[in-house]
């Protein structure tokens, strides 16, 4: 500094004071300069006041000198002292060079700085509050301080400014937010007590509603949540709180819509607290909010759905989780199904879809080009558009949900209690809005179908009920259903049409009227018998998913939609099969759900009475289909008491089997083609002697009104080998009565009136003739399969 420069109207003996090294010389020159101000206050010489607090910026607190600027500081806050209440007509000269000196490379600098801006301060009170963004700007950068001295220091001016921004009513909050959210997002972990501490004054003040502004710092907070520290992250935990404490008390003036995409975003992080503290305040923006969540139901499920697998470990976010997919899933009503027109309802905005944002963010940032589901949102991308005005209608968008769902379904990694919830919603939509879900069908089809392989039996039931409603909905019936996405489920337009009656030509008997005379087909829509097709397609693609839960699968099925249309259609459908050894297995699966099944207990009821056409009908198209398998076709005619066509069949039989002498089938024996007849034999056996034929059993007590059962069973019993099934159906026909009576005369041509006549509508001749045919083509195929030559026969094969 220049000794000889005119500093005037400070003298010489202050400017020397100023500039020396000893604090106690800097601190006389203060009341030196206290005293000079004083004077020109009283005098009112605001061109003097003005001149020494310039002098005191320019040449001393902005020196290259650092004793220089330490007086310069303690002078500046001299002035301060000096004019008392005018000193907020001065406050801008005051403060600038202060906070300059914040950012000195000299730690005791930075100190006297804090301390004379805490003079400064004190003086002015209220006055300071239009500069209180630089003054927070400046105790912000304090804050994070490595010296424990300037940090104790800028502590005391963050109180004192507290208390000065607490007893006013003249708070600029809106000037203040903009610099509030810049400066959430430090990750110092002292900045950010410094912000959380700020929040929580500003919150308790009345006059002061920040709730209005919680949207632009929200997700700042949901990040100092995730700090290191833990005092940090309680102080954090306690201003959440408070905020949701006052959401719940004045829900009518939060912004919902505004915040669900950062609730979205951190409830997929891998931070437990982060994530159960996100999903609480989801839980209660769904049950506070209500229909106003709609709109952001894809992100929403997006974030919760995966939450749903979670173990014991995450058991707390789980069960929140849960609540928040059971609450918004309460949210979808049957109004939702109507169609998108524009309502009569004033709107200032037009509302956004917030799906489509979020589709794009699954296709690009988060799923990548190949459209993966695997979502995971960086803090600083939206996943929604804020709805428009408070007036704007509630749309559901069902695209994003039904993509988000899909996606879900479609991953093999994801536990077993989402893909349960993912069904669920599938299931509840198409329930609540049909006409809408039913646009979505062709897409979600296949994936549906595909998890009828899953390792879960409950996800199975759900998936079985989510078919079920698609194969019944009133919604679905459509003239042209389409065909299937994925190459292989694509089947042709004539195979996706429910059977017509010139169809049923494959079925003809004499009185029969064809599949649509089911008494429940008009219940089944077009998807119906697409489904029936498929199905098989993946019973035939897949063996074991057929031997491990075909029946399982079938009898659900069974439950949930109509028996009667299940068999019809799948007979029908296997009539066509050109696997024959497919439609033979399959056949037998389906006799034995038939003959075993407590959900057929109807079903067989009504074989037993084949009076009605339908019934006639019915009996027709299963026996065509089970000529695949000889056992079943019999074992058909016994169940629907059609004694001597099934003593013809056995009659057919006979010649082609091999009987073998009784001993343990060995591996070698199983694969012999000789012994199939007489193992299924013995199966027969078994079935007629036990389960559901009780009725049968009980028909062998009156010999002289069912000759042609007894016969057909000595017919059967002459099949069979020395075997324990031999012996339990030989000492059953020992107990028949009267064995004399088996001898069938005249007599026997006219049925007696106790006897179940054949049905005169069905032409068991024609039947027979079919039963040979397919038996005949089953032999064709295993002769090309085997490569011998040999001359082709009539016999059947087992």
């Amino acid at each position: 500094m220049n000794p000889e420069k005119d500093f005037a109207p400070l003298t010489p003996n202050i400017v020397r004071a100023l500039n020396d090294k000893l604090y106690e010389k800097r601190k006389v020159a203060a009341l030196e300069i206290e005293k000079l101000v004083r004077e020109f206050v009283a005098q009112n010489n605001t061109v003097q006041i003005k001149h020494v607090i310039q002098t005191l910026s320019q040449e001393f607190a902005l020196s290259q000198h650092p004793h220089s600027r330490k007086g310069g500081l303690i002078g500046l806050a001299a002035c301060s002292i000096a004019l008392g209440k005018d000193s907020g007509l001065y406050l801008k000269e005051l403060i600038e060079p202060v906070l300059t000196c914040f950012n000195d490379a000299d730690s005791r600098l930075r100190y006297y700085a804090c301390e004379a801006l805490y003079n400064i301060v004190k003086v002015a009170r209220g006055a300071v509050l239009p500069h209180f963004n630089v003054l927070f700007d400046g105790l912000s950068k304090l804050a994070a301080d490595p010296d424990p001295n300037v940090k104790s220091g800028s502590e005391l001016l963050d109180r004192l400014l507290k208390d000065i921004v607490t007893e006013s009513n003249k708070f600029d909050l809106v000037g203040f937010i903009p610099l509030l959210r810049e400066r959430i997002y430090s990750n110092n972990q002292y900045a950010r007590q410094f912000i959380i501490s700020w929040i929580l004054v500003l919150e308790s003040v009345p006059d002061i509603n920040l709730l209005d502004y919680l949207p632009e710092i929200l997700d700042g907070l949901f990040q100092i949540l995730g700090d290191n520290g833990k005092e940090i992250r309680k102080m954090c935990e306690v201003v959440l709180g408070e905020f949701l404490k006052e959401i719940k008390k004045n829900p009518s003036s939060v912004k919902f819509a505004e915040m669900a995409n950062i609730l979205v975003i951190h409830c997929q992080t891998t931070d437990d607290l982060i994530q159960l503290t996100a999903m609480c305040w989801l839980r209660e923006f769904i049950q506070l909010a209500g229909r106003v969540m709609l709109p952001y139901s894809s992100g929403i499920l997006t974030a919760v759905l995966p939450c749903l697998a979670y173990d014991d470990r995450k058991k707390s976010i789980k069960e929140v989780a849960n609540v928040c997919n059971q609450s918004l899933m309460k949210l979808v009503t049957p109004e939702d199904d109507e169609p998108d027109e524009p309502k009569p309802v004033v709107q200032k905005q037009a509302e956004p879809n917030p799906d489509d944002s979020l589709a794009k963010q699954e296709g690009t940032a988060s799923g990548g080009p190949d459209g993966s589901c695997d979502s995971t949102f960086s803090s600083g991308i939206s996943v929604f558009t804020p709805a428009g005005t408070e007036r704007a209608p509630v749309t559901l968008h069902l695209d994003g949900i039904v993509q988000v769902l899909n996606c879900r379904l479609s991953d093999m990694a994801i536990g077993m209690m989402t893909r349960i919830a993912v069904l669920k919603w599938l299931y509840h939509l198409y329930i609540k809005t049909p006409r809408k879900m039913f646009r979505h069908t062709d897409s979600l089809f296949p994936i549906l179908l595909q998890t009828l392989s899953d390792e879960s039996d409950e996800v199975i039931l759900k998936d079985l009920e989510v078919l079920a409603e698609i194969a019944s909905s009133p919604a679905g019936q459509m003239d042209d259903p389409g065909p299937l996405d994925g190459p292989d489920l694509q089947v042709s337009h004539s195979e996706l049409q429910v059977p017509t009656p010139g169809r049923a030509g494959l079925l003809k008997t004499p009185g029969t009227k064809g599949l649509e005379c089911s008494p429940s087909t008009p219940t089944m829509n077009s998807y119906f018998y697409k489904f029936m097709i498929n199905l098989l397609k993946r019973f035939s693609s897949e063996r074991k998913l057929l031997e491990v839960r075909g029946g399982f699968i079938i009898r659900q099925l069974c439950l949930l939609l109509n028996a009667e249309n299940i068999f019809h259609s799948m007979a029908d459908i296997l009539l066509r099969e050109e696997d024959l050894k497919f439609a033979s297995t399959m056949v037998h699966t389906l006799n034995t759900i038939l003959l075993t099944s407590t959900e057929l207990f109807q079903l067989r009821n009504q074989l037993k009475d084949l009076k009605t056409p339908e019934s006639q009908n019915l009996f027709c198209c299963l026996y065509r289909s089970w000529c695949h398998n000889p056992v079943t076709t019999v074992s058909l005619c016994f169940l629907t008491q059609n004694y001597q066509h099934a003593y013809d069949l056995i009659q057919k039989l006979y010649p082609s089997l091999t009987v073998l002498p009784a001993q343990p089938l060995r591996d070698s024996h199983r694969r012999d083609p000789r012994t199939a007849g007489p193992r299924l034999a013995a199966a027969l056996t078994l079935a007629l002697l036990t389960g559901i034929h009780s009725d049968l059993r009980l028909q062998l007590l009156d010999v002289k009104n069912n000759p042609y059962l007894i016969k057909a069973l000595y017919g059967l019993l002459m099949l069979l080998p020395q075997s324990s099934a031999f012996q339990l159906l030989s000492h059953r026909l020992q107990c028949v009565p009267n064995p004399e009576l088996l001898q069938t005369g005249d007599g026997l041509k006219a049925a007696p009136k106790s006897q179940k006549a054949d049905s005169p509508s069905i032409d068991y001749a024609e039947l027979l003739q079919h039963f040979e045919r397919v038996q005949k083509k089953h032999l064709e195929v295993r002769h090309q399969r085997s490569g011998r030559g040999d001359h082709l026969d009539r016999r059947v094969v087992l």
